[in-house]
């Protein structure tokens, strides 16, 4: 079984990380877990009635996931991808949080259309909902675990708590502690005894490395362009002419459980949209995914200042660059302002502490590093 401090420190003997001691001390926090994990997955071999005897050893000693938190560029998401590397196969699974909840909402629905159609009489899909995540992986691992959304919120504590009775592992990166999620969201009162449930259930450790990694890496290239004005339009213009290359422009439609996303301009896998065509619309997790599986190069004109009086239209396009980002698309962008300059909070929310993640993402983004793993990452991709 590999260890995490084992791979950190090849990394950092190949060149390829700078030791950091916050991260070389999170590593033995990761890799006492994965002691523990073997322990278990032993114990349940060794026994002849497997499972059973395995979860009445773990009465004894239950094993506690990791919450981990910090700042964006800290290196949260490289030491859990260090961790998931070391897992077993066939007990683990590792995602986006936005993209895990999709799913879960996705489960749900097909439960009740199941029990609608009589072939089901549970009628509260939670319970069979949790029982075919943890048939599938019982180490859940998410990246960017966060919650902005209320339909999320309602759905947590019961999910999480089926989850954590069956014996379910969680893992997870976020660039705020526990007690701030969903912080001033709609009837956040619902969603407290989540954070609650969490903490019986997980360690919660701040990484609280001092460098930015994200940003040294940064050679930024011209696909960021602010502020608003002709020279960024013809910019903006002269890049959309050339991604083309003289191939037919034309709107399209995507169709996502009934509804449909309208895309203004298309061409092979590049779409052009407006800020308001993609952020001020009914738009959930899904659709973004939707659209990802279709466009490897994106343009969004105009992105505006975003503040507390433009709550949705900012939740959105907090969960459209995490999509873009985390699916490697390629993205061409004007806006009103640098990345960092973009949201004024006047009241703390839940946007407060999250837009920091967004604008490092949006500063990443416009690096060689990241732009050369586009191009190399799937065939649709044109230089």
């Amino acid at each position: 079984m590999g260890l995490v401090h084992e791979r950190y420190t090849a990394l950092v003997a190949s060149g390829e990380l700078t030791e950091d001691t916050a991260q070389l001390s999170m590593t033995k926090h990761y890799d006492d877990l994965l002691i523990a994990i073997n322990e278990r997955q032993l114990s349940q071999k060794s026994s002849p009635l497997g499972w059973l005897f395995g979860k009445r050893r773990n009465q004894q000693q239950i094993l506690r996931g990791l919450y981990v938190y910090g700042e964006v560029g800290r290196g949260k998401t490289m030491l859990m991808d260090l961790f998931f590397s070391c897992l077993p196969l066939g007990i683990k699974r590792r995602a986006h949080f936005n993209d895990f909840m999709a799913d879960v909402h996705d489960r749900i629905t097909r439960h009740r259309q199941a029990f609608n159609r009589g072939e089901t009489k549970e009628s509260d899909p939670i319970g069979a909902v949790a029982a075919s995540i943890k048939q599938e992986a019982w180490v859940l691992c998410f990246d960017e675990f966060t919650v902005t959304d209320i339909a999320d919120a309602m759905v947590l504590s019961r999910l999480f708590t089926a989850l954590f009775n069956d014996g379910v592992l969680l893992i997870a990166t976020s660039n705020v502690a526990p007690d701030n999620l969903y912080y001033n969201g709609l009837n956040r009162q619902l969603f407290l005894p989540f954070i609650e449930i969490l903490k019986e259930h997980v360690d919660v450790i701040n990484l609280d490395a001092k460098t930015d990694y994200r940003l040294e890496k940064v050679d930024r290239q011209p696909v960021y362009l602010y502020p608003f004005g002709r020279q960024t339009d013809e910019k903006m213009n002269a890049a959309w002419k050339k991604i083309v290359d003289g191939h037919e422009v034309a709107p399209q439609e995507l169709h996502v459980l009934g509804h449909t996303i309208e895309i203004p301009q298309a061409s092979g896998a590049a779409a052009r949209f407006n800020f308001v065509d993609l952020c001020e619309k009914p738009y959930a997790a899904l659709d973004f995914m939707e659209l990802v599986k279709h466009y490897r190069t994106i343009f969004i004109d105009n992105i505006p200042f975003l503040d507390n009086d433009h709550r949705n239209e900012t939740k959105r396009f907090i969960l459209l660059i995490d999509t873009l980002y985390d699916h490697h698309v390629r993205l061409f962008a004007s806006a009103a302002a640098k990345p960092d300059q973009l949201y004024k909070s006047h009241v703390a929310t839940t946007e407060t502490f999250e837009f920091d993640r967004t604008a490092s993402r949006l500063f990443e983004m416009q690096s060689d590093a990241y732009l050369q793993a586009w191009a190399e990452g799937d065939p649709r991709n044109q230089p």
